[in-house]
């Protein structure tokens, strides 16, 4: 190991607060396990080895409910194909609403760039998702139809997902940043039936009216049968329902309990050719996982402020939204992270009492540039955990954490995925944090690095996988009826096993320390998005041959996206066009999707079988030798690799 990785704990769990915390407590009564509450590494080996004993002691422990039998906890132990709790049915809606809430506690925290913030008590919570489910099943929506959100993150599309979620419908959601045609791209696989969009949103200041792109996405899906519109800016939306009248009314909340694997939402993740990827997860899987992560993981409580910038795009907000299984309070931030310079966040944790706060790498950077020291600028006492996620965590931002936010705080890293909406390694209330290491594998995560034979890996790098079941596994991709394509996502490499595409390494103390993607999806501040929605809109204009996106993770933690070009013969690359192509990417994808630059290249080499080589690409501009990340061989035109060779050489000079 590096010795950027080795040295004294930058923080150690104070022993009365981990022996009160939920996992303490949990560990202490699980009947399978016999070990020190303390002993995190005793706890995982034992979640991990004995899985079925695991979950269902988490299924007990906190009091899940439903329908049916637990007594078969898992059939199989294949992947993909392993079943968890069969015989039961649940509902992710009744979770969040369990009869110990206080009706008069704030539930969710609403606020935005203008800075009033609405708070909405589990009471008026409960009867708001009611009035929506009983709107939503006047316009015709029934079990298993699928209802969209093209949506800020604001309360409402809480709501609506909850109320979806009740019906035992099927929701997904896009943040309004993309636009139509990347909506649509997602959308009309899910042959929605009814549409939630707001008339706009404010962000960096500027006013963002979304009518039109809204208008747009309703007339691209013809399966939609009515619109609900959020007002956000106060502008009229033809043609649909108000929120404020979907939300009249008193009602009765009576989720519909269905299979532990029926659709709760879909989330999309693209790959680097093709549409973007629906992935499926079920009611249960979901349930389960969150309540364990939020719980033992966090030890969040009905007592705590929960608060993760993002987006309803992103698995985050999913994430976030599950903090209402704890009991906590939830906060949901409708604008930029730096209007008005790098303390946007650290003001809206003062402001709302914040105990458990989630940024980005390039969020703490940002503020460690702009010379920030939160914990002294702002009474951020209430504060206890700083979440971090998104791209790898470079070892200086652990120390910026201790210095200017606190020495009490603890930093967890986290590494996760869409894939299985929620994190394989992050923090503990038991577990001490090094700089530059995620703590811990979660528990449940049978993670491992391997090398290329398929062998585990101590304290050296190679490829994270997860060699059991996870209960939020994917239950499988929309409109892949055979399985092929969620096979081909995870299990080409190591059949049976989930290959993540991460490069990991797996210390002795068994900690974690991520190196970066070793696939080709790009990665920006935690969203995956792939290179296909860029490469639809560059490669049908005229003006370009061809083109190839890559993302690199640099080794102070920053990330690269450049976009390689190919013109048409005696064509330059001006400025005047460069920007026109940044500008029809920002507006016809997302700006996310914006390269950090264009470069002019005389052409782009493919494999034999014509698939651009943005993997070999990736690492060569990462440092690794040409000879080590393809098989001249195998290269179209082997020549063309010069370009990216000398490229990256003068990087590192």
């Amino acid at each position: 190991m590096s010795d950027e990785y080795v040295g004294e704990p930058m923080w150690v769990p104070d022993r009365e607060t981990a022996a009160a915390s939920q996992l303490a407590a949990f560990a202490a009564w699980a009947p399978g396990y016999r070990g020190d509450p303390l002993d995190y590494a005793a706890l995982w080996e034992w979640s991990t080895e004995d899985i079925v004993g695991f979950w269902a002691a988490v299924w007990e422990f906190f009091g899940l409910r439903g329908d049916g039998s637990t007594a078969r906890v898992l059939t199989g132990d294949a992947m993909p194909g392993a079943r968890w709790f069969p015989d039961m049915a649940v509902n992710y809606t009744e979770h969040v609403f369990r009869a110990d809430r206080d009706a008069g506690a704030v539930a969710i925290v609403g606020t935005s760039e203008e800075g009033a913030a609405v708070e909405l008590t589990w009471g008026e919570l409960r009867r708001q998702v009611a009035a929506v489910a009983a709107t939503l099943t006047e316009l015709g929506v029934r079990r298993g139809d699928r209802v969209v959100g093209f949506l800020p993150n604001i309360p409402e599309a809480v709501i609506a997902f909850l109320a979806t979620a009740a019906l035992g419908a099927v929701w997904s959601a896009v943040g309004q940043d993309y636009a139509a045609p990347a909506v649509l791209d997602r959308f009309a696989q899910l042959e929605p039936v009814v549409l939630l969009g707001a008339d706009g949103y404010r962000f960096g200041g500027k006013v963002h009216d979304r009518r039109a792109a809204l208008a747009e996405v309703r007339a691209g899906l013809p399966t939609v049968r009515s619109v609900i519109a959020v007002s956000r800016l106060g502008l009229p939306v033809a043609d649909a329902v108000p929120w404020s009248s979907a939300i009249a009314g008193e009602a009765e909340l009576a989720p519909v309990r269905v299979p532990f694997d029926h659709p709760l939402w879909v989330l999309f993740s693209s790959g680097t050719t093709g549409m973007p990827k629906g992935i499926v997860h079920g009611h249960g899987g979901v349930v389960l996982e969150h309540t364990k992560t939020m719980a033992l993981q966090l030890d969040l409580r009905p007592a705590d402020r929960f608060f993760w910038f993002t987006s309803p795009s992103w698995m985050m907000w999913n994430y976030l939204v599950s903090g209402l299984l704890a009991g906590a309070a939830i906060v949901a931030y409708d604008g930029s992270p730096t209007l008005d310079g790098s303390d946007r966040l650290w003001a809206l944790a003062e402001r709302h009492g914040v105990t458990v706060l989630g940024v980005s790498p390039a969020y703490l950077a940002g503020s460690a540039r702009a010379g920030l020291s939160p914990g002294t600028d702002h009474d951020l006492s209430p504060l206890r955990v700083l979440g971090v996620t998104g791209s790898v965590l470079p070892a200086a931002s652990f120390d910026w954490v201790s210095d200017h936010v606190g020495p009490g705080v603890q930093l967890v890293s986290t590494t996760g995925g869409t894939d299985v909406v929620t994190g394989f390694a992050g923090g503990a209330p038991t577990v001490p944090v090094y700089r530059g290491e995620i703590s811990a594998r979660c528990l449940g995560v049978a993670l491992e690095a391997w090398d290329g034979d398929g062998k585990p890996m101590v304290d050296r790098v190679g490829e994270m996988v997860i060699t059991r079941p996870l209960p939020s596994m994917p239950v499988g991709f929309w409109n892949d009826p055979t399985g092929e394509r969620y096979r081909d996502a995870y299990f080409d490499v190591y059949p049976g096993i989930w290959r993540h595409g991460d490069w990991v390494t797996v210390t002795e103390r068994g900690s974690l320390v991520v190196h970066g993607r070793s696939d080709s999806t790009l990665n920006r501040h935690g969203i995956r998005m792939g290179s296909a929605d860029i490469y639809q809109v560059v490669e049908r204009r005229d003006d370009i041959v061809e083109a190839l996106v890559i993302g690199a993770e640099r080794p102070d933690g920053s990330y690269w996206m450049p976009l390689f070009v190919v013109l048409p013969d005696g064509q330059v690359l001006t400025e005047e066009l460069a920007a026109s192509l940044r500008e029809a990417i920002r507006a016809e994808a997302s700006p996310r999707h914006v390269p950090d630059e264009i470069r002019q290249v005389p052409g782009l080499p493919h494999t034999r079988t014509g698939k651009k080589l943005e993997v070999p690409i990736k690492r060569l501009l990462q440092g690794a030798p040409l000879e080590q990340v393809v098989n001249l061989g195998s290269v179209d035109e082997p020549a063309l690799l010069d370009y990216f060779t000398a490229l990256a050489a003068e990087r590192r000079g």
